[in-house]
């Protein structure tokens, strides 16, 4: 037996519980699994840095082990550590992820294991994001996804144990919905981390630009300005919603500030320009800082000033400071899109020359990306 966290019916995480562990043959396990996922979990094997069906989901939910169904890790979680696999700094529970010594390739490692199947999951090094420093680093294949809003799919029989209590595990939603300004969501529920909202023309430029930050553990494109019921693509591009294409920036306050973000936001984009960027013309392309709070606010507004006295634009600055309401996430297919794409032509076109410009004029802000430290 191991004891765990595990789901009930309601969709809550719910423990410490106690639940049989699973022990299968190579044979039960192959009919259980797809090779790919044979070759992880039960061969320690890794996948292609790049290639994990996971790498870039952004979805809200939970990751289970694809071998047994345990609550892994929560997406509240997961950040963008440039390595090439799905990376989070702190399981779902304690007790859920086990680890071990792994000396194997001449190198000396922390194995992480799924602690009710011993399923190979990845390793776990010391480079992460606070709270905790630590980078979970996963291989897709030992995973499986599910959504918020389906929780209670997860329903474990261990939960019917009597005298449960709900889980103080970082998993708050329990279903989508939109992110309301000052939430106990907005900031993923770690009291270090904290969001910022732009808008400076096409959000798949400004993702990409951001993403790139030092600090920066997560960054989503979405709109904001309009109601709920128009953020979605199709109506956002008839320029009328009050939306603005938008990015949500989560960030380690103590590795980068909102000043020095809202430095690159000027940067990055022409924020003289009322209504467009460049070719991209209408109120959805607008140059916008959608503040949190009074504090977010002063700091723009003191961002703005200095920058009209020092005549950094040759014209005025039109950027609007709007109070942020909700923040919509935008269809899955937007998300990374310029990593995704980077031989698209308006990609090539506008959103690499951003990229760029930003690595030329802020070579101190950047992560510092290496292959170091695989699964």
């Amino acid at each position: 037996m191991v004891r765990v966290h595990v789901f009930n019916r309601q969709g809550d995480l719910v423990g410490p519980v106690d639940s049989p562990k699973l022990i299968l043959n190579d044979a039960q396990w192959r009919q259980r699994l797809t090779p790919e996922q044979f070759e992880v979990l039960r061969s320690s094997g890794t996948e292609r840095p790049f290639c994990g069906a996971l790498l870039d989901n952004k979805m809200k939910g939970v990751y289970t082990c694809a071998g047994c169904g345990l609550p892994l890790f929560s997406s509240d979680a997961k950040f963008h550590s440039g390595t090439g696999w799905p990376s989070f700094f702190q399981p779902i529970a304690e007790g859920n992820v086990a680890q071990k010594h792994d000396h194997s390739y001449g190198m000396s490692r922390t194995e992480i294991n799924c602690a009710r199947c011993d399923g190979h999951l990845g390793h776990v090094f010391d480079d992460g994001p606070r709270p905790t420093g630590l980078r979970f680093c996963l291989n897709s294949a030992s995973l499986n996804f599910t959504p918020s809003e389906k929780l209670a799919t997860l329903a474990d029989p261990a939960a019917g144990t009597a005298g449960l209590q709900k889980s103080r595990a970082p998993m708050q939603e329990t279903k989508a919905q939109p992110q309301q300004a000052g939430s106990e969501t907005q900031s993923h529920s770690f009291g270090a981390m904290q969001t910022a909202v732009f808008a400076g023309g096409c959000f798949w430029c400004t993702e990409a630009v951001f993403e790139q930050l030092e600090g920066v553990s997560d960054v989503e494109s979405g709109y904001a300005g309009g109601a709920e019921e128009t953020a979605n693509y199709e109506r956002v591009c008839d320029g009328d919603t009050g939306h603005a294409e938008a990015i949500r920036i989560t960030y380690d306050p103590n590795r980068i500030s909102y000043d020095r973000l809202l430095d690159v936001f000027f940067d990055s984009h022409d924020p003289t320009q009322l209504n467009r960027q460049g070719n991209d013309y209408g109120a959805q392309y607008r140059s916008a800082i959608f503040y949190a709070d009074e504090q977010q606010k002063q700091v723009a507004q003191a961002k703005i000033a200095q920058l009209t006295q020092s005549h950094a634009f040759s014209k005025p600055i039109v950027t609007t400071l709007e109070p942020l309401a909700a923040f919509y996430t935008a269809e899955q297919y937007h998300q990374n899109y310029a990593r995704n794409n980077p031989l698209q032509p308006y990609i090539q076109a506008a959103a690499i020359p951003k990229v760029c410009k930003i690595r030329e004029k802020h070579p101190g802000l950047l992560k510092k990306n290496s292959a170091a430290g695989a699964t």
